[in-house]
């Protein structure tokens, strides 16, 4: 991609941040609020680096006007948040909790006050413990419940709100907490990872249908999915091989019943033996058209044949040579691979970047500055490639960073640092970081000023 002084996106492309309820709100246990996986994962020793937990997490629940101003500050135009099931239906089902609903309200009229759109999502990984108690994605359910969830969201708010998302990464919520057991609820067990997948998405399908009889006409659906090119570690046959079967697990699993009503033929025996019975009413609803599809990026996948692994046969693996963050491959290239992938095989009409973002070691400055130049300089290439892609047709409408705010980082605790904006876990100080300054510019603009070559 040659270098142009200026990159300009088309008027009206969707600048904004994402966040999730757990990893920032805090305030776990207030107002009412149910405990969710997450509060049980988190407070269980040995799960989370050094002990740490989401009790307070970034405050946001009562700093949120702060950090709405913020928004505003650095010149987004869209705000990306989660939903807290648990400060709406404290059980999951059953009695609705007023004052979750009213947090919710006030967030969502500042924001269009603001003349920021609001993009809530219904699910961010924190399930009611009590529909954990009940057997939680395993169960189908499960699938139900979250349905009657999004039709109370939808009525409440529906009047007002103009995109939706649905879920956020089934696969991660799948795979991480029930096959490798990472992540709440910690499971690891095959069954229940393919159960999980399959109700996690026919309860994406279920919202839709619930969402779409009481939200107001012309409002968007979408779902927010993991997704990364998948590429073998070697020309050789068996990691080429093992490269198909993981975009089969990670790209395909998850897509393929959204936009074709069926799962890749790799994967069909093991939802056969683990899901007995016809499932074909099932993949009908899972298939339930959307609006957008929500890609979140970060690298991509480098596997090789390992016979040693039980069931899946490979390993990932990390490329010698290239650029690291603290947790990930720095490879911006592989967004626009993806993008293209993604309209060649499933031609959606509208996509939002709904994550891109990178953690990387950084620290407050003698003069109160942070300057996360790496930070910078990865946002800067990864949105060029969405420029690309747009330029030769993947229909983007947004891009969105992750994160808004430092935040709770799941398993990892607090020591990845993916925020636009610092926070001071100990005052809860806020500081726009040079990242954010400089996304800042960009959301003004409405483009990128080439000053760093493209890597």
């Amino acid at each position: 991609m040659k270098a142009n002084s200026n990159t300009l996106f088309p008027e009206g492309f969707i600048w904004g941040a994402s966040t999730s309820a757990y990893q920032i709100e805090g305030a776990w246990n207030e107002d009412g609020k149910g405990r969710s996986i997450w509060d049980t994962f988190s407070h269980t020793p040995g799960k989370i680096y050094k002990g740490q937990n989401g009790d307070v997490a970034s405050d946001h629940y009562h700093r949120w006007q702060e950090d709405l101003e913020l928004i505003k500050k650095i010149n987004l135009n869209a705000y990306r948040f989660s939903i807290a099931w648990t400060r709406i239906l404290p059980d999951g089902a059953g009695a609705v909790n007023q004052k979750g609903l009213d947090f919710y309200e006030r967030l969502i009229d500042r924001l269009l006050e603001l003349g920021i759109e609001p993009f809530p999502t219904l699910f961010h990984y924190d399930l009611p413990q009590a529909l954990q108690d009940q057997g939680g994605w395993p169960n189908r359910a499960t699938a139900l419940r979250f349905a009657e969830y999004a039709d109370v969201i939808g009525r409440t708010y529906g009047d007002r709100i103009n995109y939706w998302i649905t879920h956020n990464e089934p696969f991660v919520t799948a795979a991480a907490g029930h096959y490798t057991g990472i992540h709440a609820p910690g499971i690891k067990d095959l069954q229940a990872t393919l159960q999980s997948v399959h109700h996690l998405l026919l309860s994406n399908g279920l919202a839709v249908k619930a969402l779409r009889g009481c939200i107001k006409k012309g409002a968007r659906i979408g779902a927010a999915i993991n997704l990364s090119p998948v590429e073998p570690a070697s020309n050789d046959v068996k990691d080429q091989r093992a490269a198909v079967m993981f975009d089969a697990l990670l790209n395909r699993m998850i897509l393929d019943p959204l936009f074709f009503g069926r799962y890749p033929s790799e994967l069909e025996p093991f939802f056969q033996m683990n899901l007995p019975g016809d499932l074909s009413g099932d993949l009908k609803i899972i298939s339930t058209p959307m609006d957008f599809l929500g890609v979140n990026y970060y690298s991509r996948t480098v596997v090789k044949y390992d016979p040693d692994v039980p069931f899946l046969e490979l390993v990932e693996v990390n490329p010698r040579g290239n650029e690291y963050s603290m947790m990930w491959e720095i490879y911006p290239e592989g967004l626009y691979k993806l993008l293209m992938r993604i309209k060649k095989d499933y031609n959606p009409s509208s996509i939002l970047i709904t994550e891109n973002g990178v953690p990387v070691p950084e620290d407050v400055d003698f003069d109160g500055r942070i300057r996360d130049e790496r930070r910078i300089h990865y946002l800067r290439n990864h949105i060029l490639q969405v420029r690309r892609a747009m330029s030769d047709g993947v229909p983007i409408q947004g891009y969105f960073v992750w994160s808004l705010l430092d935040n709770f980082e799941w398993a990892l605790g607090y020591r990845p640092r993916f925020g636009l904006i610092h926070v001071d876990f100990e005052t809860q100080e806020r500081i726009i970081k040079d990242s954010g300054h400089w996304f800042a510019e960009v959301a003004h603009n409405n483009s990128i000023s080439w000053d760093l070559q493209d890597k």
